[in-house]
């Protein structure tokens, strides 16, 4: 018999995560796969940091750290802040977390009630569904399309709105779509929230450094958004630290304390010897990382052209992160090599096995017209991958 509990019955396991291990079990029978389904840089961490690692072990960094993290990390984190997002913290408005995942169920725990209703925009990060519904919440999917950059408008939120409303998650430089909210764009999306005093916001910025416009805006940076909003980072993607899994909020000090004390009985404070080197990690300008940014920004562009030159690929132009998320809906209904493509799963699964490319289903984020195809990879992964792509198509 199934002992297992409800909740975990009805959560869903991640597409990314899914289509990787698929991946990689391909690659165990001995298929030539490329990957381009996870969301992780292909660089090294650079070596400032790790030797800053280094020097946390050898001054024997080994105990248990305080739960909101180290009081030098939480005032690296608040220069960051200031220096970045021209945002003014203070210390209990931090809290640093195991990943920014973390960070973000963190925020649902101690926010939500059952039945409380959470607008995604869509497409949205492939967890905020189910961390809001693993919370009680319950997601409500506000569709975007390619033509308007994958963003929501002030009149698409107001729709959405309902009594039941208690926030809004969203991510810009957004993952999977790429789309970057303007100030003019945010400022439109908080004047509708000024009518609705009761809403809050969580505004994911983990792909902050990652934009090719050069401004980066943060919804806490209107004077009248501040106390209502939670601003989520950490060091994954911008510095190649995914596995070193440090987050961190900036939030309202009653929101940073219930996130401390729900984090105190779950998981105790992150990692000591990572917290160490984020703090040399945050406290370092951000040009130190830029020549990654740099070549995303070509890859952008190589990826882009091979894709438009794919019959029945739809693109648009991502302004940051490092994926594109083409409009696959043209092949639907179509049958390739034998396989009937109704949707975007059936279009991710007939690339993997025809093509021997790992993409993920737009159906993940809340958009099933779409795929999301990373290209966090060498130019020349890329290249072969996209002349793969095209000619199982053809």
């Amino acid at each position: 018999m199934n002992q297992l509990s409800d909740r975990i019955n009805n959560l869903s396991t991640s597409a990314t995560l899914a289509m990787a291990a698929k991946a990689r079990e391909l690659k165990e029978q001995g298929k030539d796969i490329i990957g381009l389904s996870l969301g992780e840089p292909d660089f090294n961490t650079p070596d400032f940091i790790k030797d800053a690692a280094i020097k946390g072990i050898n001054e024997n960094y080994n105990s248990y750290t305080p739960v909101d993290g180290y009081t030098e990390l939480k005032e690296a984190v608040i220069t960051k802040f200031k220096r970045d997002n021209n945002l003014n913290y203070t210390l209990p408005q931090i809290v640093v977390s195991t990943g920014a995942k973390q960070s973000l169920f963190n925020v649902a725990s101690v926010l939500l009630n059952k039945g409380d209703e959470v607008i995604l925009p869509c497409p949205y990060w492939v967890s905020y569904r189910d961390i809001v519904k693993l919370n009680d919440g319950v997601p409500v999917e506000v569709k975007t399309d390619i033509e308007n950059d994958f963003k929501m408008t002030a009149a698409q939120l107001e729709a959405a709105i309902t009594p039941k409303t208690k926030m809004i998650w969203y991510s810009s430089p957004c993952n999977p779509s790429g789309s970057v909210y303007s100030k003019e764009e945010l400022r439109a999306l908080a004047d509708v929230l000024k009518k609705h005093p009761n809403i809050y916001v969580l505004s994911d910025e983990i792909y902050e450094h990652i934009n090719f416009i050069g401004d980066h805006f943060s919804m806490a940076q209107f004077d009248d958004m501040f106390d209502r909003t939670i601003t989520v980072n950490g060091v994954s993607k911008a510095f190649a630290m995914t596995g070193w899994r440090i987050g961190y909020i900036g939030a309202p000090d009653w929101i940073a304390r219930a996130c401390n004390k729900m984090q105190g009985q779950i998981t105790s404070g992150a990692n000591c010897i990572a917290q160490r080197a984020v703090i040399t990690a945050l406290e370092a300008d951000p040009s130190k990382v830029q020549y990654m940014v740099d070549e995303f920004k070509v890859r952008r562009e190589l990826i882009l052209n091979l894709l438009n030159d794919i019959p029945g690929f739809k693109t648009n132009e991502p302004e940051g992160a490092f994926y594109v998320f083409p409009d696959v809906s043209a092949y639907f209904g179509q049958i390739l090599k034998g396989k009937t493509i109704e949707n975007a799963t059936d279009m991710s699964l007939f690339l993997l096995e025809e093509a021997l490319v790992a993409t993920v289903t737009g159906d993940a984020f809340g958009n099933p017209n779409c795929i999301r195809i990373s290209y966090a990879a060498s130019q020349d992964n890329i290249k072969e991958a996209i002349k793969r792509i095209k000619e199982a198509l053809n």
